[in-house]
């Protein structure tokens, strides 16, 4: 069974969703990155202080995360059983994103650790809907090289909705906890 997963995607595929099905369906604890590495105010945490709280949550036998930040990707590479790649089309991950934050500045649920999304922020240079367009084609070619190269842990890459839901079910009904496909459409 892996006991070490990293849920992977682009931004707005729905990768904390995800890493918190598989964590209720499994135990294995769920640690939400976004809430690791900002502060109040949006202030980013530094960078050795990110890499110190990943390593020590990557050094416990059992985790999900549910992104990685490439300025430390390389910790949870080193010790994931599995990497769960969500390779969702663009407009199904954009859609998600822009309903999720409109929804956000509307209603001032709190996110990354006690902030808020502000109409502001959202048409600031940092805009998570920014991100997106900036982050996208690096994201999906980091999955597929992954998917590519057996040097890598399990690469479960999926491609819609309906292949996540599909794979969730056979994963946890399978009598040991394995994915024994490499990648999934």
């Amino acid at each position: 069974m892996a006991n070490r997963i990293l849920v992977y995607g682009v931004t707005g595929s729905g990768k904390t969703a995800l890493a918190e099905r598989i964590s209720a369906l499994t135990g294995i604890p769920c640690h939400a990155v976004d809430d690791l590495t900002w502060e109040l105010e949006w202030t980013p945490v530094p960078d050795d202080e990110q890499r110190r709280r990943i390593e020590a949550i990557c050094a416990s036998e059992q985790w999900v995360l549910d992104t990685a930040y490439g300025k430390w990707l390389d910790i949870p590479l080193s010790r994931a059983d599995m990497i769960v790649a969500l390779d969702l089309p663009r407009w199904l991950s954009l859609q998600r994103l822009v309903r999720r934050t409109v929804a956000r500045v509307v209603d001032g649920r709190a996110v990354c650790n006690g902030n808020r999304e502000t109409l502001r922020h959202v048409f600031s240079r940092d805009s998570i809907i920014l991100w997106h367009f900036r982050s996208f084609s690096r994201k999906r070619r980091r999955i597929r090289n992954w998917e590519a190269d057996s040097a890598h842990p399990d690469v479960v890459r999926l491609t819609s909705q309906r292949a996540v839901d599909e794979w969730v079910e056979e994963w946890v009904g399978s009598d040991n906890g394995e994915q024994p496909v490499r990648g999934h459409s």
